[in-house]
Protein backbone atom coordinates (compact mmCIF):
# COMPACT_ATOMS: atom_id res chain seq x y z
CA UNK A 1 0.00 0.00 0.00
CA UNK A 2 2.64 2.59 0.72
CA UNK A 3 4.51 2.13 -2.53
CA UNK A 4 1.32 2.48 -4.46
CA UNK A 5 0.73 5.93 -2.81
CA UNK A 6 4.20 7.25 -3.60
CA UNK A 7 3.86 6.26 -7.17
CA UNK A 8 0.72 8.24 -7.38
CA UNK A 9 2.32 11.38 -5.88
CA UNK A 10 5.14 11.15 -8.37
CA UNK A 11 2.80 10.78 -11.22
CA UNK A 12 0.86 13.85 -9.97
CA UNK A 13 3.98 16.27 -9.80
CA UNK A 14 5.37 15.51 -13.16
CA UNK A 15 3.44 18.16 -15.10
CA UNK A 16 4.66 20.93 -12.71
CA UNK A 17 8.17 19.85 -13.01
CA UNK A 18 7.80 19.60 -16.68
CA UNK A 19 6.47 23.15 -16.76
CA UNK A 20 9.32 24.44 -14.69
CA UNK A 21 11.77 22.55 -16.77
CA UNK A 22 10.21 24.02 -19.89
CA UNK A 23 10.44 27.52 -18.51
CA UNK A 24 14.04 27.00 -17.51
CA UNK A 25 14.88 25.63 -20.87
CA UNK A 26 13.10 28.53 -22.53
CA UNK A 27 15.05 31.08 -20.47
CA UNK A 28 18.23 29.28 -21.21
CA UNK A 29 17.43 29.30 -24.88
CA UNK A 30 16.62 33.00 -24.81
CA UNK A 31 19.79 33.81 -22.93
CA UNK A 32 21.78 31.63 -25.27
CA UNK A 33 20.23 33.36 -28.24
CA UNK A 34 20.94 36.80 -26.79
CA UNK A 35 24.48 35.82 -25.95
CA UNK A 36 24.93 34.33 -29.38
CA UNK A 37 23.52 37.50 -30.97
CA UNK A 38 25.68 39.78 -28.84
CA UNK A 39 28.70 37.64 -29.56
CA UNK A 40 27.92 37.67 -33.25
CA UNK A 41 27.42 41.51 -33.22
CA UNK A 42 30.68 41.98 -31.31
CA UNK A 43 32.49 39.72 -33.70
CA UNK A 44 30.98 41.46 -36.70
CA UNK A 45 31.27 45.14 -35.53
CA UNK A 46 34.27 44.90 -33.16
CA UNK A 47 36.74 46.55 -35.50
CA UNK A 48 34.42 49.47 -36.32
CA UNK A 49 33.65 50.22 -32.67
CA UNK A 50 37.29 50.01 -31.75
CA UNK A 51 38.19 52.26 -34.66
CA UNK A 52 35.62 54.87 -33.57
CA UNK A 53 36.89 54.74 -30.01
CA UNK A 54 40.47 55.09 -31.08
CA UNK A 55 39.51 57.94 -33.42
CA UNK A 56 37.77 59.82 -30.62
CA UNK A 57 40.73 59.34 -28.33
CA UNK A 58 43.13 60.47 -31.06
CA UNK A 59 41.03 63.56 -31.78
CA UNK A 60 40.97 64.45 -28.11
CA UNK A 61 44.73 63.95 -27.83
CA UNK A 62 45.37 66.01 -30.98
CA UNK A 63 43.19 68.87 -29.71
CA UNK A 64 44.98 68.77 -26.38
CA UNK A 65 48.40 68.78 -28.02
CA UNK A 66 47.33 71.57 -30.39
CA UNK A 67 46.23 73.68 -27.46
CA UNK A 68 49.49 72.96 -25.66
CA UNK A 69 51.40 73.93 -28.81
CA UNK A 70 49.44 77.17 -29.13
CA UNK A 71 50.15 78.06 -25.52
CA UNK A 72 53.83 77.16 -25.93
CA UNK A 73 54.13 79.30 -29.05
CA UNK A 74 52.48 82.19 -27.21
CA UNK A 75 54.92 81.76 -24.34
CA UNK A 76 57.87 81.58 -26.74
CA UNK A 77 56.68 84.69 -28.58
CA UNK A 78 56.24 86.58 -25.33
CA UNK A 79 59.67 85.49 -24.15
CA UNK A 80 61.21 86.53 -27.48
CA UNK A 81 59.50 89.92 -27.36
CA UNK A 82 60.69 90.49 -23.81
CA UNK A 83 64.19 89.41 -24.77
CA UNK A 84 64.14 91.75 -27.77
CA UNK A 85 62.82 94.55 -25.60
CA UNK A 86 65.56 93.98 -23.03
CA UNK A 87 68.11 93.92 -25.83
CA UNK A 88 66.70 97.13 -27.27
CA UNK A 89 66.80 98.82 -23.87
CA UNK A 90 70.39 97.70 -23.33
CA UNK A 91 71.38 98.91 -26.79
CA UNK A 92 69.74 102.28 -26.20
CA UNK A 93 71.37 102.56 -22.77
CA UNK A 94 74.75 101.73 -24.28
CA UNK A 95 74.25 104.29 -27.04
CA UNK A 96 73.15 106.90 -24.49
CA UNK A 97 76.20 106.21 -22.32
CA UNK A 98 78.53 106.64 -25.29
CA UNK A 99 76.73 109.79 -26.39
CA UNK A 100 76.89 111.24 -22.90
CA UNK A 101 80.62 110.55 -22.70
CA UNK A 102 81.08 112.26 -26.06
CA UNK A 103 79.05 115.29 -24.95
CA UNK A 104 81.04 115.60 -21.73
CA UNK A 105 84.28 115.35 -23.72
CA UNK A 106 83.05 118.09 -26.04
CA UNK A 107 82.05 120.20 -23.07
CA UNK A 108 85.55 119.90 -21.68
CA UNK A 109 86.90 121.09 -25.03
CA UNK A 110 84.47 124.02 -25.03
CA UNK A 111 85.51 124.99 -21.52
CA UNK A 112 89.07 125.40 -22.78
CA UNK A 113 88.14 127.95 -25.42
CA UNK A 114 88.75 131.62 -24.75
CA UNK A 115 85.89 134.08 -24.93
CA UNK A 116 82.21 133.61 -24.23
CA UNK A 117 79.72 132.91 -26.94
CA UNK A 118 77.69 135.89 -28.09
CA UNK A 119 74.19 135.60 -29.53
CA UNK A 120 74.50 135.24 -33.28
CA UNK A 121 72.20 138.14 -34.09
CA UNK A 122 73.71 140.54 -31.54
CA UNK A 123 75.99 143.29 -32.98
CA UNK A 124 79.45 143.58 -31.43
CA UNK A 125 79.68 146.07 -28.58
CA UNK A 126 81.53 149.37 -28.91
CA UNK A 127 84.01 150.53 -27.81
CA UNK A 128 86.17 147.42 -27.97
CA UNK A 129 88.68 146.46 -25.27
CA UNK A 130 92.15 145.71 -26.52
CA UNK A 131 94.61 145.47 -23.68
CA UNK A 132 92.93 142.89 -21.45
CA UNK A 133 92.72 139.24 -22.50
CA UNK A 134 89.45 137.68 -23.50
CA UNK A 135 87.61 135.97 -20.60
CA UNK A 136 87.65 132.21 -20.53
CA UNK A 137 84.44 130.41 -21.32
CA UNK A 138 82.74 128.95 -18.31
CA UNK A 139 81.00 125.59 -18.48
CA UNK A 140 77.83 126.61 -20.30
CA UNK A 141 75.49 123.71 -19.57
CA UNK A 142 76.24 121.22 -16.79
CA UNK A 143 74.94 117.70 -17.37
CA UNK A 144 74.85 115.96 -13.94
CA UNK A 145 71.11 115.41 -14.30
CA UNK A 146 71.78 113.35 -17.42
CA UNK A 147 74.27 110.99 -15.83
CA UNK A 148 72.93 107.44 -15.57
CA UNK A 149 73.80 105.47 -12.48
CA UNK A 150 72.75 101.99 -11.44
CA UNK A 151 69.37 103.17 -10.20
CA UNK A 152 68.74 104.99 -13.46
CA UNK A 153 69.68 101.93 -15.49
CA UNK A 154 67.46 99.74 -13.34
CA UNK A 155 64.59 102.16 -13.72
CA UNK A 156 65.20 102.44 -17.46
CA UNK A 157 65.13 98.64 -17.77
CA UNK A 158 61.86 98.48 -15.83
CA UNK A 159 58.30 99.27 -16.72
CA UNK A 160 59.04 102.97 -17.37
CA UNK A 161 61.96 102.22 -19.68
CA UNK A 162 60.53 103.83 -22.80
CA UNK A 163 59.67 107.12 -21.12
CA UNK A 164 62.91 107.29 -19.17
CA UNK A 165 65.05 106.56 -22.21
CA UNK A 166 63.11 109.07 -24.29
CA UNK A 167 63.69 111.77 -21.67
CA UNK A 168 67.40 110.97 -21.51
CA UNK A 169 67.70 111.00 -25.29
CA UNK A 170 65.83 114.29 -25.53
CA UNK A 171 68.02 115.81 -22.81
CA UNK A 172 71.23 114.74 -24.51
CA UNK A 173 69.90 116.01 -27.82
CA UNK A 174 69.25 119.43 -26.27
CA UNK A 175 72.73 119.52 -24.76
CA UNK A 176 74.29 118.57 -28.09
CA UNK A 177 72.35 121.31 -29.87
CA UNK A 178 73.37 123.82 -27.19
CA UNK A 179 77.02 122.82 -27.67
CA UNK A 180 76.71 123.34 -31.42
CA UNK A 181 75.19 126.80 -30.85
CA UNK A 182 77.96 127.62 -28.39
CA UNK A 183 80.68 126.68 -30.86
CA UNK A 184 78.96 128.73 -33.57
CA UNK A 185 78.60 131.70 -31.20
CA UNK A 186 82.25 131.57 -30.11
CA UNK A 187 83.45 131.35 -33.71
CA UNK A 188 81.19 134.21 -34.79
CA UNK A 189 82.23 136.44 -31.89
CA UNK A 190 85.92 135.76 -32.56
CA UNK A 191 85.45 136.50 -36.27
CA UNK A 192 83.64 139.78 -35.53
CA UNK A 193 86.32 140.86 -33.07
CA UNK A 194 89.10 139.89 -35.48
CA UNK A 195 87.41 141.83 -38.28
CA UNK A 196 87.26 144.96 -36.14
CA UNK A 197 90.93 144.62 -35.25
CA UNK A 198 91.79 144.16 -38.92
CA UNK A 199 89.82 147.30 -39.74
CA UNK A 200 91.60 149.30 -37.02
CA UNK A 201 95.00 148.16 -38.28
CA UNK A 202 94.03 148.95 -41.87
CA UNK A 203 93.09 152.52 -40.87
CA UNK A 204 96.69 153.13 -39.85
CA UNK A 205 97.87 152.22 -43.35
CA UNK A 206 99.46 149.03 -42.13
CA UNK A 207 98.86 145.55 -43.46
CA UNK A 208 98.16 142.73 -41.04
CA UNK A 209 100.63 140.62 -43.05
CA UNK A 210 103.42 142.78 -41.58
CA UNK A 211 102.70 141.22 -38.19
CA UNK A 212 102.34 137.60 -39.30
CA UNK A 213 104.89 135.30 -37.65
CA UNK A 214 107.67 134.14 -39.97
CA UNK A 215 106.89 130.92 -41.78
CA UNK A 216 108.72 127.89 -40.44
CA UNK A 217 109.67 124.74 -42.31
CA UNK A 218 106.79 122.29 -42.03
CA UNK A 219 105.43 119.56 -44.28
CA UNK A 220 104.56 115.90 -44.60
CA UNK A 221 101.99 113.68 -46.29
CA UNK A 222 98.32 114.65 -46.11
CA UNK A 223 96.43 112.27 -43.82
CA UNK A 224 92.83 113.49 -43.32
CA UNK A 225 91.59 113.23 -39.75
CA UNK A 226 87.99 112.39 -40.64
CA UNK A 227 86.58 114.82 -38.10
CA UNK A 228 82.84 114.94 -37.55
CA UNK A 229 80.80 118.13 -37.97
CA UNK A 230 81.23 119.25 -34.35
CA UNK A 231 84.99 118.67 -34.37
CA UNK A 232 85.31 120.58 -37.63
CA UNK A 233 83.29 123.47 -36.17
CA UNK A 234 85.42 123.37 -33.02
CA UNK A 235 88.64 123.41 -35.07
CA UNK A 236 87.33 126.37 -37.06
CA UNK A 237 86.39 128.19 -33.84
CA UNK A 238 89.89 127.59 -32.47
CA UNK A 239 91.43 128.92 -35.65
CA UNK A 240 89.34 132.07 -35.47
CA UNK A 241 90.12 132.52 -31.78
CA UNK A 242 93.86 132.21 -32.48
CA UNK A 243 93.55 134.76 -35.27
CA UNK A 244 91.58 137.12 -33.04
CA UNK A 245 94.10 136.71 -30.21
CA UNK A 246 96.97 137.46 -32.59
CA UNK A 247 95.27 140.59 -33.94
CA UNK A 248 94.38 141.67 -30.40
CA UNK A 249 98.06 141.46 -29.43
CA UNK A 250 99.09 143.31 -32.58
CA UNK A 251 96.57 146.05 -31.83
CA UNK A 252 97.73 146.28 -28.24
CA UNK A 253 101.32 146.76 -29.49
CA UNK A 254 100.45 149.61 -31.88
CA UNK A 255 100.72 153.27 -30.75
CA UNK A 256 96.99 153.79 -30.24
CA UNK A 257 97.18 155.55 -26.86
CA UNK A 258 97.34 159.28 -26.32
CA UNK A 259 100.75 160.75 -25.50
CA UNK A 260 99.12 163.30 -23.18
CA UNK A 261 96.36 162.76 -20.61
CA UNK A 262 92.95 164.37 -21.04
CA UNK A 263 91.48 165.87 -24.18
CA UNK A 264 94.05 166.63 -26.87
CA UNK A 265 94.33 170.11 -28.39
CA UNK A 266 96.22 170.11 -31.68
CA UNK A 267 98.11 173.27 -32.59
CA UNK A 268 99.68 172.00 -35.82
CA UNK A 269 98.85 169.04 -38.07
CA UNK A 270 100.94 166.59 -40.07
CA UNK A 271 102.11 167.46 -43.59
CA UNK A 272 102.85 170.67 -45.45
CA UNK A 273 102.53 173.88 -43.42
CA UNK A 274 103.99 177.36 -43.06
CA UNK A 275 107.16 177.06 -41.03
CA UNK A 276 106.87 179.24 -37.89
CA UNK A 277 110.40 180.55 -38.38
CA UNK A 278 110.93 180.83 -42.14
CA UNK A 279 107.23 181.46 -43.00
CA UNK A 280 107.71 179.21 -46.01
CA UNK A 281 106.08 175.87 -46.74
CA UNK A 282 107.79 172.86 -45.18
CA UNK A 283 106.97 169.32 -44.20
CA UNK A 284 105.82 168.89 -40.63
CA UNK A 285 106.71 165.29 -39.76
CA UNK A 286 104.38 165.01 -36.78
CA UNK A 287 101.61 166.80 -34.90
CA UNK A 288 101.90 169.45 -32.22
CA UNK A 289 99.75 169.32 -29.08
CA UNK A 290 99.23 172.03 -26.51
CA UNK A 291 100.85 171.08 -23.19
CA UNK A 292 102.01 172.98 -20.13
CA UNK A 293 105.68 172.80 -19.26
CA UNK A 294 106.30 169.78 -17.05
CA UNK A 295 103.15 167.89 -18.17
CA UNK A 296 103.89 164.13 -18.23
CA UNK A 297 104.35 162.65 -21.69
CA UNK A 298 103.38 158.98 -22.02
CA UNK A 299 104.48 156.19 -24.36
CA UNK A 300 101.66 155.39 -26.76
CA UNK A 301 102.62 151.70 -26.91
CA UNK A 302 105.06 149.30 -25.33
CA UNK A 303 108.57 149.25 -26.73
CA UNK A 304 112.26 149.85 -26.16
CA UNK A 305 113.88 153.29 -25.90
CA UNK A 306 116.31 153.79 -28.80
CA UNK A 307 117.09 157.49 -28.19
CA UNK A 308 116.94 159.81 -25.19
CA UNK A 309 118.98 162.89 -26.01
CA UNK A 310 119.10 166.45 -27.31
CA UNK A 311 118.55 166.18 -31.08
CA UNK A 312 118.94 169.57 -32.75
CA UNK A 313 115.57 171.03 -33.80
CA UNK A 314 113.76 168.33 -31.81
CA UNK A 315 115.33 169.59 -28.60
CA UNK A 316 115.16 166.97 -25.90
CA UNK A 317 113.74 163.92 -27.66
CA UNK A 318 112.81 160.36 -26.73
CA UNK A 319 112.40 157.72 -29.43
CA UNK A 320 110.67 154.37 -28.72
CA UNK A 321 110.91 151.40 -31.06
CA UNK A 322 107.72 149.29 -30.98
CA UNK A 323 108.99 146.60 -33.33
CA UNK A 324 107.98 145.65 -36.86
CA UNK A 325 109.32 148.96 -38.17
CA UNK A 326 107.13 151.19 -35.93
CA UNK A 327 108.74 154.06 -34.05
CA UNK A 328 107.34 157.01 -32.08
CA UNK A 329 109.12 160.26 -31.18
CA UNK A 330 108.38 162.73 -28.37
CA UNK A 331 110.16 166.08 -28.87
CA UNK A 332 110.70 169.54 -27.31
CA UNK A 333 110.70 167.91 -23.85
CA UNK A 334 111.81 169.85 -20.86
CA UNK A 335 113.35 166.62 -19.52
CA UNK A 336 113.58 162.95 -20.29
CA UNK A 337 112.43 160.26 -17.85
CA UNK A 338 113.97 157.21 -19.56
CA UNK A 339 117.33 155.97 -20.83
CA UNK A 340 118.43 154.18 -23.98
CA UNK A 341 117.74 150.46 -23.92
CA UNK A 342 115.04 150.76 -21.28
CA UNK A 343 111.83 148.79 -21.80
CA UNK A 344 108.69 150.89 -21.40
CA UNK A 345 105.04 149.88 -21.30
CA UNK A 346 102.09 151.66 -22.86
CA UNK A 347 101.24 154.62 -20.65
CA UNK A 348 104.68 154.83 -19.06
CA UNK A 349 106.01 158.38 -18.60
CA UNK A 350 108.94 158.94 -20.97
CA UNK A 351 109.48 162.66 -20.33
CA UNK A 352 107.90 166.03 -19.60
CA UNK A 353 106.56 168.64 -22.00
CA UNK A 354 108.59 171.76 -22.66
CA UNK A 355 109.89 174.08 -25.39
CA UNK A 356 113.44 172.94 -26.13
CA UNK A 357 114.92 172.95 -29.61
CA UNK A 358 113.22 174.65 -32.54
CA UNK A 359 110.06 175.67 -30.74
CA UNK A 360 107.97 178.80 -30.24
CA UNK A 361 106.42 177.73 -26.92
CA UNK A 362 105.64 174.89 -24.58
CA UNK A 363 104.04 171.97 -26.45
CA UNK A 364 104.62 168.35 -27.48
CA UNK A 365 105.79 167.39 -30.94
CA UNK A 366 104.65 163.76 -31.52
CA UNK A 367 105.68 161.59 -34.47
CA UNK A 368 104.96 158.10 -35.72
CA UNK A 369 107.27 156.48 -38.27
CA UNK A 370 106.89 153.28 -40.30
CA UNK A 371 110.12 151.85 -41.68
CA UNK A 372 111.80 155.21 -41.07
CA UNK A 373 109.18 157.26 -42.95
CA UNK A 374 106.96 159.69 -41.00
CA UNK A 375 103.20 159.06 -41.21
CA UNK A 376 100.28 161.03 -39.81
CA UNK A 377 99.98 160.15 -36.08
CA UNK A 378 96.28 160.93 -36.20
CA UNK A 379 95.74 157.69 -38.11
CA UNK A 380 96.59 155.87 -34.91
CA UNK A 381 95.01 158.38 -32.54
CA UNK A 382 91.64 158.30 -34.34
CA UNK A 383 91.66 154.50 -34.44
CA UNK A 384 92.70 154.32 -30.79
CA UNK A 385 89.73 156.49 -29.80
CA UNK A 386 87.53 153.43 -30.48
CA UNK A 387 89.43 151.28 -28.00
CA UNK A 388 89.15 150.89 -24.24
CA UNK A 389 92.45 150.32 -22.48
CA UNK A 390 92.88 148.56 -19.13
CA UNK A 391 95.24 150.70 -17.06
Amino acid sequence: MPSTAQGRRSAGLTPLLQHRLLVTLSLGLVLSTLWAGAASYYLVFHDEVLARFVSRQSAMQFAYEERLGTLQRALDRTAAERSAERGSVENRLSALTERQALIEKRQGLLSGLGGAAAPIDEPPPAPMPVAEPAPRLQKPFPTPELRMGREDRAEAAGRDSAGRLSRLEAGLQRVGEAQARTVAGIALQAERSAERFRDLIARTGLSTARFDPPASGIGGPLVPLGLDAFEQALAEARRRIEEETHLRRVTAALPFRQPLPGELAFTSSFGARLDPFTRGYALHTGVDMRAETGAPVQATAAGRVTASEYAGGYGNMVEVDHGRGLVTRYAHLSASAVSVGQRVEAGSVVGFAGSTGRSTGSHLHYETRIDGEPVDPQRFLRAGAQLVFAD
